[in-house]
Formats: C-alpha cells, sequence, structure tokens
C-alpha cells in the first residue's frame, strides 16, 4: 500500500481543458466496459473490436490484426511535422477479482488487475481529442499493444513495422501507478523499469536411503548450496552503485521425509537497470550452478530466458514529458523523480527502436480505498487519473509538433 498521499481536495483539476472535462464520464464508462471484459495475451479479442469500433466511429484511419490482436491508428495534423507515438498495453491478468463493484470482470479467472482498461482509455480519449482538434503540426501514430505481461506484444509489434509509414520521431507512454498517489507523476530519465530474465534449472542427483547418504547425491543439498551462491552474485560480483536482483521464487525436491531425493527442481528471476549487464547473468548463473553441481558429482539443466530489456527513457523526450506534466499536475508532491522500479514492461522494446519516455500516473486513493497494489485481486484505481492522463499526452503531442 502506498504510505503517503496527496489529498485530492487540494489537486487543482482546473488545469484540465473544459473539452476534456467534458469527456470524462464518457472514459469513466469506456473504462468499466473494458474492465468487465478482460482477456489474456494475443487473445485481446473483444478489446481490439471495441478500440477499432470507437477509431471507425470517429473516423480515424487504422489496422487491425497486427501482431494478432494489436492496433494501429493514424491521425493527422493540418501541417507536416514530426510522428509521435502513444502506446497503450491492453492485455489483463489469470486473476480472480475479488472487487465487489459493479464493474467487476465477468469473464471468470480474469481481471484487468495492473490498470491497462485505464491506459487503453486514457489512449481513446487521447484520439478522440486528436479527431476533433487537428491544430498540430504532424503526425501522431496511436499504438494498442497486446500481451505485456506475457508474453510480450511490444518487440511482435516493432517487427511488424508499426514504428514505420511514417517513420516514429519520438514514442511516450503511461502506466497508472498505485505505487503514487493521484496527484502525482512519475518522470525520470535514463532507467525507470529494470530487464526482467527467468531462469529454471533441475539438479539430477542420485537418489537413496535418508539412512545411508553415502550411496547417494543429495540433491536437495546441492540445489540447496546453488540457492545460496546465487545470491553472492549481487553481493559480490555487481557494482555496489549499481541495482540488481536474483531471487529464486520456487523450490521442489523430495517425496518423503526419509528419502534422499534424486531431483530438486528451482526457478527464479534476474532484474537489473544497466544495459551493460545483458549478457553478464545468464553467464554468471550457469558458472555457479555448474560449479557446485560438479564439485558433488551432480548433472543440471538450464533454461534462462531473457524476456524484456530495462526500460530506459530518452532525456529529452522526458523532459519534454516532465514540463508537460508540471503544467497539468497542481498538488503538494507533483513530480516524482524518484520512482524506479524492479518491476519490467516490454514498453522497453519501443524505447531501443526510437527514442521516447515511459512514466508513470498516479492513481492511488487512499480515502476511497483504491490503493491496493498492481496484480492484486482487489486492485482499482481512482478514475480522476483518466481525464489527467488524456490531457497530458494531449499536450505532449502539441508540444512535440509544433511548427
Amino acid at each position: 500500500m502506498v504510505s503517503t498521499f496527496a489529498n485530492p481536495s487540494t489537486i487543482d483539476f482546473s488545469r484540465i481543458r473544459p473539452e476534456i472535462q467534458a469527456l470524462h464520464t464518457q472514459l469513466v464508462e469506456w473504462r468499466r466496459r473494458l474492465h468487465q471484459h478482460p482477456e489474456l495475451g494475443f487473445c485481446e479479442q473483444l478489446t481490439s473490436e471495441f478500440v477499432a469500433q470507437k477509431l471507425q466511429e470517429w473516423g480515424i484511419d487504422h489496422q487491425t490484426q497486427i501482431a494478432k490482436t494489436g492496433v494501429v491508428a493514424i491521425i493527422q495534423g493540418d501541417r507536416l511535422g514530426r510522428v509521435l507515438a502513444i502506446r497503450a498495453d491492453m492485455d489483463a491478468l489469470p486473476i480472480q477479482e475479488e472487487n465487489e463493484v459493479p464493474y467487476k470482470s465477468q469473464h471468470d479467472g480474469l481481471m484487468h488487475a495492473c490498470g491497462h482498461d485505464g491506459h487503453i482509455t486514457i489512449v481513446l480519449g487521447t484520439a478522440y481529442y486528436l479527431s476533433q482538434h487537428r491544430d498540430f503540426a504532424g503526425t501522431v501514430k496511436i499504438i494498442f499493444q497486446p500481451a505485456e505481461e506475457g508474453p510480450g506484444g511490444a518487440q511482435p509489434m516493432v517487427e511488424a513495422g508499426v514504428l514505420k509509414n511514417p517513420d516514429v520521431d519520438a514514442i511516450v507512454g503511461l502506466h497508472l501507478w498505485n505505487q503514487l498517489p493521484l496527484g502525482t507523476a512519475g518522470v525520470r530519465s535514463g532507467a525507470l523499469m529494470a530487464a526482467v530474465e527467468t531462469f529454471r534449472c533441475t539438479i539430477f542427483g542420485k537418489g537413496g536411503h535418508g539412512a545411508i547418504p553415502q550411496q547417494t547425491i543429495d540433491s536437495i543439498v546441492v540445489a540447496s548450496q546453488v540457492v545460496n551462491a546465487l545470491q553472492t552474485i549481487v553481493a559480490r560480483n555487481i557494482d555496489p552503485i549499481e541495482s540488481a536482483v536474483v531471487t529464486v521464487g520456487e523450490f521442489h525436491a523430495g517425496t518423503a521425509c526419509n528419502v534422499i531425493a534424486d531431483t530438486a527442481r528451482m526457478s527464479g528471476t534476474v532484474r537489473y537497470f544497466n544495459p551493460n549487464y545483458g549478457d553478464y547473468f545468464a553467464q554468471r548463473i550457469e558458472q555457479v550452478i555448474a560449479g557446485i553441481c560438479q564439485s558433488h558429482g551432480a548433472r543440471y539443466e538450464l533454461d534462462y530466458q531473457k524476456l524484456y530489456p530495462p526500460v530506459i527513457n530518452d532525456v529529452a523526450i522526458a523532459d519534454l514529458v516532465r514540463s508537460v506534466a508540471e503544467t497539468v499536475i497542481e498538488s503538494p508532491l507533483g513530480i516524482v523523480s524518484n520512482c524506479q522500479t524492479m518491476g519490467g514492461e516490454d514498453m522497453s522494446f519501443f524505447l531501443q527502436a526510437v527514442p521516447g519516455c515511459y512514466f508513470f500516473l498516479g492513481s492511488a486513493n487512499a480515502r476511497k480505498g483504491l490503493d491496493f497494489p498492481h496484480h492484486h485481486p482487489r486492485f482499482d484505481f481512482d478514475e480522476t487519473a483518466l481525464s489527467m492522463g488524456v490531457e497530458i499526452f494531449v499536450r505532449c503531442v502539441e508540444k512535440f509538433c509544433k511548427p
């Protein structure tokens, strides 16, 4: 839960233009409809159909079925200029919702527990406003991306050419963030979110009777030493000025108290900010496992997956977003730069391809009980943030796409 909150009564919402304030009721309606119909990655059929339907109603050129369920729209300004992309992720999570609200998920075992329904809504609202107010120089490309939660939809969309024709000059995106209160934004240049890598390892020993260990190779003992040794990678191999995490989250072995297990299985995750460590952890983790197994006469199988690179914001685009957020948000806490998280996001693939900024928009409100963390079965957010997000995106377009 968030421990420090801005008082919503002290937030100045007058900085949101009247046309966007008037759109707020629609934003809430769209968000709640999307919340009722969550879908997993690459299965967002209803979601993408809803998005496409709205774009069609508003006369916005768009393409569907990109990287399976992705949607991309193009909004031309009234003059030539640069191209800015705005990205929203669309997928939900395999979580059973525990909120008792009228807009509760109608799909058993599925829930928008990370705010992606809000992201879609904010970007839809931005698209609608821009389609009605094309007094900007350039082009806005709207990207509705599938499968952020897994297995990852950003890279397939980049490979499908969504940053081309016209070529994107910069990209922005936001994440509603219950680690920050309503009336704040988290904006920083450089590393914002961590790389995400995972590993699964099976240790093969030699089973036997628990009272006759000399006839065995105890996979539990070997695997336990591996777990302990992996913790020394960050403690003794990584520069203390850097941030990194190696976590073993699963450990399975044994069937009885008097049987020495012949196999032990573990899995874990690796997180880091510095892209220079891109190959290091995979190599070092295997070295540790191989060395310990060799010393005990055990064997191992290791499956190491590099999922998402770190989210690295461009300095110039982050400065633009920060300056815009400062004009929209007026509260005691305002713009927060100390907002890094070891959480991961595949927005990183877009940011590797073009300069951009991914930022957090505070969405928690403890006074309404809307402060449960992301991926919690009672996650929800203050919908006031929806119109704030639209205003920030619109101002980003107006500032970036100036003649």
